[in-house]
């Protein structure tokens, strides 16, 4: 196997394992893909279209990047950058960011950011007649959220790799659950993506980040950790799991 083509046999090894697994796309699916600008965004984007030319199924696809409203943003490369890789794209210009982190907000500013952001995606997907909303959440990703449940909401759960919304109406999916973002790191490095920076005043300062931060050191003391913990996650004893 050529080294410059292994990234993508892995990728799309792991993407099809979950696509398969969970029979996340189907014929004539309207799928719309949330374009954050990040790499597993950009990343997600560009294995459902490549899989679109060669999938037995037929199915369309739609780019939805919800701008929160940051001074700094970068929209207008994204549009550009969609322009060139040939995709269709839809920017939804919002003050969510802004709100999230005004004093009007008691909430945590991202808990709220997210909430409607979501919102907004599922209100473009009724709009444009998709039924499916792909999301970039990836293996790390749905650790990560066990762990952000367990500490901070006290459930054991994390985000499903297919969930259905409003009694069957839209589904969202997640073709990268079962990879690694060091596997998506390591593709989104190989095809150049573009860098898009994120401009929102607590990137880096969240509580997914001091998760990661801890599951990382874990991990440098025993590799097997994470494998572990993404096992466990279908593998639960409810026998030895406390009453309510």
């Amino acid at each position: 196997m050529p080294k410059k083509d292994y990234p993508y046999r892995v990728l799309k090894r792991f993407v099809g394992r979950a696509i398969h697994r969970y029979g996340m796309i189907r014929k004539d699916d309207r799928i719309l893909v949330g374009l954050s600008g990040g790499m597993d965004s950009l990343t997600l984007m560009w294995i459902l279209s490549d899989l679109q030319r060669r999938a037995p199924v037929s199915y369309d696809l739609l780019a939805v990047h919800v701008d929160p409203g940051f001074s700094g943003g970068f929209s207008e490369r994204l549009m550009e950058y969609c322009r060139k890789m040939g995709y269709r794209l839809r920017v939804e210009k919002t003050s969510d960011g802004p709100l999230a982190h005004s004093a009007e907000n008691r909430e945590n500013p991202c808990f709220l950011c997210s909430r409607l952001r979501r919102k907004r995606l599922f209100e473009i997907a009724e709009e444009t007649g998709c039924n499916k909303i792909a999301l970039g959440h990836n293996k790390d990703d749905l650790i990560q959220t066990l762990f952000i449940n367990m500490f901070y909401a006290g459930e054991i759960g994390t985000m499903a790799p297919v969930q259905s919304f409003f009694e069957n109406r839209f589904t969202v999916i997640r073709p990268l659950a079962y990879t690694e973002e060091r596997t998506i790191r390591w593709f989104a490095g190989r095809q150049g993506f573009p860098a898009f920076v994120n401009p929102c005043p607590s990137a880096g300062r969240t509580k997914r980040s001091e998760i990661k931060t801890l599951l990382e050191s874990l991990y440098r003391k025993n590799p097997k950790i994470k494998g572990n913990i993404f096992r466990s996650m279908s593998h639960v004893n409810t026998d030895y799991l406390l009453k309510k």
